[in-house]
């Protein structure tokens, strides 16, 4: 039942929802609140911190500030505090978590996980085709520093930032149809148009991730050659050190460095790296109230410490330093947070993970080593490594018997009772070993390792993030399995600055990480070679987004999926969707291209007791954006 419910949740994930009116904790306008309700929002609260810089003159009114459509968010708990600062740890200086938290696409998904409701946008419109979309911006919304946000700011980024070869040297694929570039056009200052040559039903599901379609024109155009002499850019270019204009461009573009930029996020950073204590503060020109007429975000600044590694994150967070944060705060530490929560003034929620526990991803693209790559490209020798895992013993010393083993990818409830699929992933060391033995894979003459076809010892590296010690403890078990059957192993552990160069250099030998499961339709690189981080091959992902260009093409199975994928990206029929989905799950299970181990562990979420409005429930995904889906700007810190 168990893993019924787990499923149920992770299909719906993929389908496509239509937002009416209430949807999940929110409605699109006020009109729409009350239209529902009954109930009446007469006037709005001034936000306390903001208040001098009212009275002063140097802020509007909060009235004026809003849109004339604002965003009604209905809280979790209860109509919140305003004030105070919400404390973090992180220990990367431009933290990917800010994106999460800060999460503003055109449309978002809601608190359900499954439904793509209004956010930027109050409305959208899909042509019968499905060629079409025409969103409907809010009238009167402004960026943080008070200039009207319009149609303007999306065509900027559209002609000049998406269509400028020197600041996009490749269109993004996910804004292509048939490998034609979408069109946007200007429908009126509150209406954008995006036209594809081809039908496309991920379109949403996509803009719910990466629909941050609009650049701040009035302060990006002073840095552009369109609109200012190239000479006069390049002269400040280098005084930042930078050689050329368009180098200079995307760092004055992003939100997390640059305290100039203005947003319409909730927060806007304030102290950027590289300072120890990155600083973010309340946007007083946010879009969204309460129900009570409460301008939003509730908590007036949000503070990233940086520490050095995963370790002292989670040390701070059994301390009682973080207020909430489930980011590096890692399973293997549970009993420990457990353990320390009244000491710590806190509490320690139990979300769902959106992805499975450590996964073993053999690169099938694998440079600089021919004999190897014949040998990970052989089906035998991946089903001998899967075999070879004892998943039960993960999952009780791991993850304390709270996982369960994963026999298999994400399959579809059809497929639950196919022993033919799943034997490949039940634990059979002696079975393991024949199949080796079928190979070719002789032992050396002290039986204590394999040899490869060319006589050298067959030995396996696999690399490992260091920002997730549950992987890198999960993995020294793999390497004890692996060994057993006569396979030298070694677990490396890599930072984030060193990780996705060996990615994309397709250097390495096996990635070990997580697999995606909720949401994957649009983070499909597990189960189909659609991107240059795809971790089984990362060169058939650039072929398939270079267009064949570069890379290497996959043949077979690898091939067809992103055939099948490609049909799904167009196809708007649901059921259709579904079905190709299921048939792209079972190719990957059946080529045991990804080797999963444990899944649907909870993940802690540190949670202080006078931090409020957070859901008791919730699942850790990056297609999600957690815990951006949950709406952080409605959480509040309880004022004594």
């Amino acid at each position: 039942m168990r893993r019924l419910m787990v499923m149920l949740l992770t299909v719906a994930l993929c389908l496509l929802s239509v937002a009416p009116a209430l949807t999940q904790g929110q409605y699109a306008t006020i009109e729409e609140y009350e239209k529902a309700t009954g109930k009446r929002i007469t006037k709005f609260e001034e936000v306390p911190a903001l208040r001098v810089k009212v009275a002063a003159g140097e802020l509007p009114p909060v009235k004026e500030r809003l849109s004339e459509e604002p965003m009604v968010v209905i809280p979790v708990e209860k109509i919140g505090q305003y004030g105070g600062t919400w404390h973090r740890v992180d220990i990367r200086a431009v933290t990917a978590a800010a994106s999460r938290i800060n999460y503003e696409p055109i449309v978002r998904w809601a608190r359900d996980g499954k439904t793509i409701v209004p956010n930027v946008a109050k409305k959208w419109e899909i042509s019968e085709n499905g060629k079409v979309f025409t969103f409907y911006l809010r009238k009167g919304m402004k960026w943080s520093d008070g200039h009207p946000f319009t149609a303007e700011d999306i065509l900027f980024w559209y002609q000049d930032i998406l269509l400028n070869k020197e600041l996009t040297p490749v269109f993004p694929r996910w804004l292509t149809t048939a490998g034609n570039p979408v069109k946007v056009e200007k429908i009126d200052d509150y209406t954008v148009r995006f036209r594809f040559t081809q039908p496309y039903g991920l379109f949403l599901q996509y803009a719910t991730q990466n629909g941050e379609f609009w650049h701040p024109k009035h302060y990006l155009k002073n840095f552009h050659p369109k609109y200012v002499p190239k000479e006069k850019i390049e002269k400040l270019a280098k005084k930042e050190g930078f050689t050329y204009w368009y180098q200079l461009f995307p760092n004055l573009d992003d939100f997390r460095k640059n305290p100039e930029l203005p947003t319409i996020r909730n927060w806007k950073v304030k102290v950027p790296p590289p300072a120890t204590r990155v600083i973010y503060e309340r946007n007083p020109y946010y879009w969204k109230v309460d129900p009570s007429g409460k301008q939003l975000p509730y908590i007036d600044r949000i503070t990233y410490d940086l520490v050095e590694d995963v370790e002292m994150a989670n040390m701070k967070a059994v301390m009682g330093e973080v207020d909430m944060q489930l980011r590096h705060m890692s399973f293997t530490n549970y009993p420990l947070f457990m353990e320390n929560r009244e000491k710590g003034g806190y509490r320690v929620l139990k979300w769902k993970a959106g992805e499975s526990g450590a996964t073993a991803f053999l690169n099938q693209t694998l440079k600089g080593d021919p004999v190897l790559r014949e040998l990970i490209q052989n089906r035998k020798f991946r089903t001998a490594l899967s075999l070879a895992i004892n998943r039960e013993e993960i999952n009780e010393l791991i993850y304390l018997g709270m996982a369960e083993p994963v026999e298999g990818v994400l399959l579809p409830e059809s497929l639950w009772d196919n022993k033919e699929l799943l034997e490949p992933y039940t634990y059979n060391p002696e079975k393991a070993k024949k199949l080796l033995d079928e190979i070719g894979l002789k032992w050396d003459k002290d039986h204590k390792y394999r040899l490869r076809p060319d006589g050298k010892v067959l030995s396996l590296t696999i690399e490992v993030l260091t920002a997730f010690p549950t992987l890198v403890d999960a993995f020294d078990l793999v390497r004890s399995y692996w060994e057993a059957i006569g396979i030298k192993t070694a677990v490396k552990p890599l930072s984030y600055d060193i990780w996705w160069p060996r990615i994309y250099s397709s250097e390495y030998q096996v990635a070990g990480y997580l697999m995606t499961r909720v949401g994957w339709l649009t983070y499909a690189r597990d189960y189909v070679p659609n991107d240059r981080s795809t971790y089984w091959g990362p060169l058939y992902g650039l072929w398939y987004i270079s267009g064949g260009k570069s890379g290497i093409e996959p043949t077979g199975d690898a091939r067809k999926v992103q055939e099948i994928y490609d049909e799904i990206r167009k196809t708007v029929d649901e059921e259709k969707r579904k079905h190709l989905s299921e048939e792209i799950l079972r190719i990957a299970c059946e080529n045991i291209w990804s080797i999963p181990t444990a899944g649907f562990y909870p993940q802690p979420v540190i949670v202080k007791k006078s931090f409020r409005n957070v859901p008791q429930e919730g699942i850790n995904s990056w297609p999600l954006r957690t815990p951006g889906y949950t709406n952080p700007e409605q959480y509040f810190i309880e004022q004594k």
